[in-house]
């Protein structure tokens, strides 16, 4: 379950937690075993490893900074579940340097397709890391949330730009080297051979809404929360969601 009580920054990772959680829950049922092996490639400080860790499972998180890293180790150790968590510096395109084929029960894929020159290899490694039965959670910029913000900013003819640019980019000083469509990232993880489970809008309206009034009215970010789980599987908001879920299973998941 999502807390409550935890900041603002809940809106970011709520409904992807959500839906994480359940798919972890799903395969502990499918292998028989307690404690899954998970790899979170491009891990970073450890926002959903640690989450993943303090559940019982064992989390491998690979990320090429070792500042991130460092702060891993320190997340890890204030929630008390070091003993579960293990990083390794190392990036996307050579994954297998650092971590084992076919080696986990579950691979994260969090905020890297936006940044790899080329997003259906990191696909397809991410699902390389799986065993038989495993499921792959892949978050990435939406291109419509992009758009969506350059207009409502004033900025027409950046948001025309990101719009028409087959990167879903808005111009030179745009830091964000890649967008998708929901489509899109359905097609890479289809590509890849997994099937698709889920797809959900990450952040259609938190980064919309004006951090005051979130922040002041009370029970504004509960029902904020509310409102963004109810609109996060709805395929008309994927088109303006500023991230995008996949939860893409290997053929031989259960559905459960």
């Amino acid at each position: 379950m999502s807390d409550p009580s935890r900041p603002r920054a809940s809106l970011r990772t709520a409904v992807v937690w959500e839906v994480l959680q359940d798919a972890l829950d799903r395969q502990v049922k499918a292998t028989g075993r307690e404690a899954l092996d998970v790899l979170d490639a491009g891990g970073g400080s450890g926002k959903f490893a640690v989450q993943v860790a303090r559940l019982g499972h064992r989390v491998t998180v690979v990320d090429p900074s070792p500042n991130a890293l460092f702060a891993l180790e320190r997340r890890a150790a204030e929630a008390g579940v070091a003993d579960r968590v293990q990083g390794v510096q190392g990036d996307a395109h050579g994954l297998f340097d650092v971590v084992e084929r076919g080696g986990y029960d579950a691979v994260l894929c969090h905020g890297v397709l936006e940044y790899v020159d080329d997003p259906a290899e990191g696909v397809r490694n991410a699902v390389a890391a799986l065993r038989p039965e495993g499921v792959l959670s892949l978050l990435a910029a939406g291109l419509g949330g992009a758009v969506l913000a350059r207009a409502l900013a004033g900025h027409f003819k950046e948001a025309k730009q990101a719009l028409q640019d087959p990167n879903g980019r808005w111009g030179a000083g745009d830091p964000v080297p890649h967008r998708f469509t929901a489509e899109q990232l359905t097609a890479l993880v289809e590509g890849a051979g997994l099937r698709v489970g889920a797809v959900h809008g990450v952040r259609v309206f938190a980064d919309l809404v004006p951090g005051v009034l979130v922040d002041t009215e009370p029970g504004a970010l509960e029902a904020l929360l509310k409102l963004e789980e109810a609109a996060a599987e709805l395929p008309a908001f994927h088109s303006v969601a500023t991230q995008l879920h996949v939860l893409g299973e290997t053929r031989g998941t259960s559905e459960g």
